[in-house]
């Protein structure tokens, strides 16, 4: 087990998280005023389709996944019938190949690491290819930047893996695992996602959720603790099938090419001689996305949003710019596009979910999204911010009650004393909430690999997310299903769910203002008085406050 992952785990309690699914199916709105209604959320919503940004308009099916129970259990059931033939493509930023995709320990009957999974799937003909982010710091031992040193372990122990019944020497994924350490030289390749073809059907799942123990977790986070301390691990991603899959598939196979055509570079993990990050021969480049039959879902319109930076990557310590092979060399800025135009848009909410609200190194002003959230407080609506107590199971302190210089700068001094009524911020206690997740106004969802700062706008780090508008019901349950988790809110609690489901009550949980349905006695919304625990923490955003701590 990697030194990192020093969380202990109780048993899995997967009906807990039951009450958190949309059971319904909603009926798709009426076929004679989707037309118009489609034109009319896409006009407002989205960014002017191109053909490096194309729409696929009730072509493509999506299905939210929250926390990594259901994300590794829907993967696992993907990728378990696999066969010859059929092709897995995955891309990580940080891969442990000791995990259980059904969360299962070493020691416990049935466990089967990740890399046993993979490299059966290869020794059974399945074309199985592998993209990991690699960098500068995977030749320092205790660097601690990043996961790049676990993953050029990781690289490594795959290519040399001999699967279970197999005879010794046969490496089924020797050259079909690439380190890929293009961008910016303080940049990572962030784009977490698989592409899968079984039986000429592709399925992608796209998100922030890392292929590492830890994520394993789900609603209400109790069942992991951190050197003795409740803890756990909020995420999202989803699946998606049809027409949009064959983006997902085209952004791998320019990856793959972009990355095996980088310089030799070498690596050392005593006390092995230094080897090549990406050893040759490597398997040729996918081919190109096969042709996907368009999966009908009335009533939705996806984008699947890259951001790349402007270079590819050169020699030594400083590298010289070099161009893209395939990414144009301005780079590619669709997440900035869509998340901007459609906070430039919101009528009633914006809700994000982040894990930092915070700058970093090699940030870029003018790809900030802050500035269109001050404009949309302005204008009324209501914007709410919810990130973790906790940053990560590494460094277990407790986050700031206070916002960040940044968003304090951009936001709350920025704002009118009025428009700041309409600003929420709120962390959650014994929680790393990793989500890179927005809605706004229960039609425009966004989920995928991008942090809500200028980094992963301007491609410093490389971005996958999958934008969404819907005029049925998806995002407004998806909504429901995130409030009602942050809220614990007691599973057989039926009155509450349905509550959460009317907007104009839903709101006032942030703030009693909001909302249209406050207890006159305690001055807060039902909702809150019905939690079952109270773990919504606000974070001070009146201008001068001082730094709070827990």
């Amino acid at each position: 087990m990697s030194s990192t992952e020093s969380a202990t785990l109780r048993e899995p309690v997967p009906e807990r998280g039951d009450h958190l699914r949309v059971s319904r199916q909603p009926d798709p709105p009426a076929a004679s005023l989707l037309g118009e209604e489609m034109d009319e959320l896409e006009d407002r919503y989205l960014t002017p389709p191109s053909a490096e940004f194309p729409r696929h308009r009730e072509d493509s099916g999506w299905t939210p996944l929250v926390d990594g129970v259901a994300y590794f259990g829907a993967l696992a059931d993907a990728i378990d019938p696999l066969d010859a033939g059929d092709v897995l493509l995955v891309s990580a930023f940080h891969l442990l190949t000791e995990i259980d995709l059904r969360g299962r320990e070493p020691g416990e009957p049935g466990y089967l690491p990740v890399g046993e999974v993979f490299a059966r799937a290869a020794a059974r003909g399945v074309d199985v290819r592998l993209l990991v982010a690699g960098g500068a710091p995977a030749n320092l031992p205790k660097s601690g930047i990043g996961p790049f040193r676990e993953n050029l372990v990781s690289a490594r122990a795959l290519r040399r893996w001999v699967p279970e019944g197999e005879p010794a020497g046969t490496c089924p994924l020797d050259g079909r695992v690439l380190l890929d350490w293009s961008g910016h030289p303080i940049g990572s390749n962030h784009q977490k996602f698989v592409v899968i073809r079984h039986q000429g059907e592709l399925t992608a799942f796209v998100g922030g959720i890392d292929i590492t123990r830890w994520r394993f977790d789900l609603s209400p986070h109790d069942r992991q603790s951190v050197r003795g301390k409740r803890w756990g691990w909020h995420d999202a991603a989803q699946k998606i099938t049809g027409a949009a899959t064959a983006r997902v598939w085209d952004v791998f196979r320019t990856r793959w090419r972009e990355a095996a055509s980088l310089p030799r570079r070498f690596y050392w993990l005593p006390p092995e001689p230094p080897g090549l990050f990406n050893p040759p021969p490597l398997v040729d480049e996918p081919g190109p996305p096969p042709d996907v039959a368009p999966r009908p879902t009335p009533g939705k319109t996806l984008q699947v949003a890259r951001s790349f930076g402007p270079y590819k990557r050169g020699r030594g310590i400083k590298p010289t710019p070099s161009p893209w092979t395939l990414i144009p060399n301005d780079g590619v800025h669709e997440v900035f596009r869509a998340l901007s135009a459609a906070i430039d848009a919101a009528e009633r909410y914006v809700y994000v979910e982040d894990q930092y609200f915070r700058e970093y190194p090699a940030m870029r002003k003018r790809f900030g999204l802050y500035p269109h959230v001050c404009a949309a407080a302005e204008r009324g609506v209501k914007v709410i911010f919810v990130s973790g107590g906790v940053e990560n199971n590494a460094r277990r302190s407790p986050s700031r009650l206070s916002v960040s210089g940044r968003v304090r700068r951009d936001i709350t001094e920025a704002l009118s004393a009025d428009a700041a009524e309409n600003f929420a911020f709120f962390r959650i206690s014994n929680l790393t909430v990793h989500s890179k997740l927005t809605l706004i106004d229960d039609r425009f969802a966004c989920i995928g690999s991008a942090n809500f700062f200028t980094r992963s706008m301007a491609g410093v780090d490389h971005e996958l997310s999958v934008v969404l508008v819907d005029a049925g019901d998806d995002v407004r349950d998806l909504r429901v299903r995130l409030w009602g988790e942050h809220l614990r809110i007691d599973p057989a609690d039926d009155l509450t769910w349905v509550s959460l489901q009317n907007l104009d009550t839903a709101l006032g949980a942030w703030k009693p203002g909001w909302g249209d349905a406050i207890d006159p006695e305690t001055g807060v919304s039902p909702l809150l008085s019905a939690s079952m625990e109270q773990v919504l923490l606000p974070v001070r955003t009146d201008v001068g406050s001082p730094v709070a701590r827990r």
